[in-house]
């Protein structure tokens, strides 16, 4: 294997976005709106697209004969290195907003960041991402304000959801030994760089 923390480290970003996409693609079909339920499917394609990416690097690196969908699909739940944010069920739309939006917000730090790596893999996987990570925040964000500014009723969920997720929040910036050993090198981001922003 080229490097454990590196693979390590792909699979920490990765599998994040193979989460929220897979909680993204089970309201396919249950969106408010025709428009609101494509645009869900499509940042779930988004997400897991980009998933896609990170995970054929991560085979290619593994010293292994694996491909992404065996590091996808062949790994024990506990394996997988996502952070806790992304599980959380679709309660409501709100909830799906509102942690749609808190990922993007540091999803969209983490690839501006990332874009610079020493490692021209990830720069570009990074790269690439970046235009639809884009559009991820503008959607959310519109939709926390508009139903944060909407009905009493919508605004009390949209706030009942930012209190419930706001404490998965501080576990996307914390460093793992991977995270720590990359940024080192040039190759990662330090995440706990981006709280403030």
């Amino acid at each position: 294997m080229k490097s454990e923390h590196l693979y390590n480290y792909i699979l920490g970003i990765a599998d994040n976005s193979l989460i929220l996409g897979q909680r993204l693609g089970e309201l396919c079909g249950h969106g408010p709106s025709l428009e609101t339920d494509i645009a869900g499917t499509n940042i779930s394609l988004d997400l897991i697209g980009q998933t896609r990416s990170y995970y054929q690097y991560a085979a290619k690196i593994s010293g292994e004969n694996k491909t992404e969908d065996d590091i996808a699909f062949l790994r024990l739940e506990r394996h997988y290195k996502n952070v806790l944010l992304v599980e959380q069920p679709n309660t409501h739309f709100g909830f799906v907003m509102g942690r749609q939006y808190l990922f993007d917000v540091f999803h969209l730090l983490l690839l501006k960041e990332l874009q610079s790596s020493k490692d021209e893999t990830l720069a570009a996987i990074a790269k690439k991402g970046i235009k639809e990570v884009s559009y991820h925040k503008r959607f959310s964000g519109d939709w926390v304000k508009r139903l944060g500014d909407g009905t009493p009723q919508s605004a009390a969920k949209m706030q009942e959801a930012i209190h419930d997720l706001w404490p998965y929040t501080q576990e996307l910036f914390d460093m793992t030994d991977a995270d720590t050993a990359m940024a080192l090198e040039g190759v990662g981001v330090d995440v706990s760089k981006l709280k403030k922003a």
